[in-house]
């Protein structure tokens, strides 16, 4: 991992063996990011390998077949899996923090017991249904209904921008109940009325499953209700969590970039000298290790803070913000130093430049971690 601090000092023996088991894993298995990436393929041969290294759901409870590590480590596991392709991170921060996650801390007994295992094991595939195409930063506003019909609930609406969708088994839907309360449903994606519609023609995220979710009259077990899901707070909670984990990922982008950005820097020669030994270019590079490095503390500080018990949402809002908007910028920093170079998937910085565009987006906009910082420093919310 690139550390120019030496912030792998901090770290216990287990967490630098899950990062280092990761980084080979992925980089064994993953190879052929590039084509998968071009074509618009996610790898769902990888799924199941996923479970059996552990990286689904990493740090929830082993009692439900997760693997029970602390949040660096699982932090660990983020930056490695993004380090390839964010598609992989956005994978793993779906499956773990926004489908297992929120059966976990709102779920039943009976409902933990039966999706869990299956979720980390990467047998079962789920997706998490909360942007509409009106509401991506306005989630309060969504129009999905769950009417209560008998010992049923009859859902009906279109969620937006849905990772996995079309290879999900189930999803976490969130909609409004008859007296206008958000709750959580598990949906089983086979449901008649269930329909998940592939986005096609991205220029972004390409090695990940993009979806629309459309449910006309799909009809569910009232038992397949979240039972201590009420309002908003209950879906903002599963994204902090997924956030989190983006806070770390976004890192290993930053390495990958910075890293292409060095070594094609070292080789390129203008005027009879690497452009290595330019004032601009070295100052480029500069900047980039010093973003990561700030990152990395900031990433760390927020997983000691998580196992400590004492880590909010506007601490997660700080590094994702942040973290993800310094790779962004070190992408295309890396892609000015590359030259035309830069723009082949010979190199992985127009990848992953293109790929954090929507991470940056996504899990709320650099803007509206903006905002929620700004609310929570002057405790005033801001004029618009």
């Amino acid at each position: 991992m690139l550390d120019y601090y030496q912030i792998a000092d901090t770290l216990s023996p287990e967490d630098k063996q899950t990062q280092t088991v990761a980084r080979d894993f992925m980089e064994a298995e993953a190879a052929g990011v590039l084509d998968w990436w071009e074509t618009g393929e996610f790898p769902k041969h990888l799924v199941p390998k996923f479970g059996e290294m552990g990286f689904l759901g990493a740090n929830l409870p082993v009692e439900y077949g997760a693997s029970g590590i602390g949040n660096v480590a699982y932090g660990l596991i983020m930056y490695e899996l993004e380090r390839i392709d964010s598609g992989f991170r956005s994978f793993a921060s779906v499956q773990g923090a926004l489908v297992m996650y929120p059966i976990y801390r709102y779920g039943s007994e009976e409902q933990k017991h039966e999706y869990l295992p299956q979720l980390a094991a990467g047998s079962m595939v789920g997706c998490f249904g909360l942007t509409e195409h009106d509401g991506g930063s306005d989630p309060g506003a969504m129009k999905t209904r769950a009417r209560k019909d008998g010992e049923s609930y009859i859902l009906n609406g279109v969620k937006m921008w849905i990772t996995n969708g079309n290879i999900a088994d189930i999803a976490i839907i969130w909609a409004k109940d008859d007296d206008d309360v958000v709750r959580g449903f598990i949906v089983r994606t086979d449901a008649p009325g269930f329909q998940a519609n592939e986005i096609k023609h991205k220029m972004s995220m390409r090695a990940s499953v993009t979806s629309e979710l459309v449910m006309d009259e799909v009809r569910i077990p009232a038992s397949q209700m979240l039972p201590a899901t009420r309002g908003l707070s209950a879906p903002l909670s599963c994204l902090t969590q997924a956030r989190y984990g983006i806070a770390w990922g976004a890192l290993g982008s930053l390495e990958a970039v910075y890293e292409d950005a060095l070594s094609f820097s070292q080789s390129r020669s203008t005027f009879a000298k690497p452009i290595a030994s330019r004032q601009l270019v070295q100052t480029k590079l500069v900047d980039m290790i010093t973003d990561h490095t700030n990152g990395l503390l900031l990433a760390w500080r927020l997983g000691t803070m998580k196992d400590a018990g004492t880590m909010n949402h506007t601490h997660v809002s700080m590094a994702k913000r942040r973290n993800v908007r310094a790779a962004l910028d070190a992408a295309r920093s890396s892609r000015e130093i590359l030259g035309g170079s830069g723009i082949t998937l010979e190199h992985p910085t127009i990848r992953h430049m293109l790929n954090l565009e929507t991470v940056d987006t996504y899990e709320g906009t650099y803007d509206v971690h903006t905002l929620i910082l700004g609310r929570d420093i002057t405790g005033h919310n801001a004029l618009v």
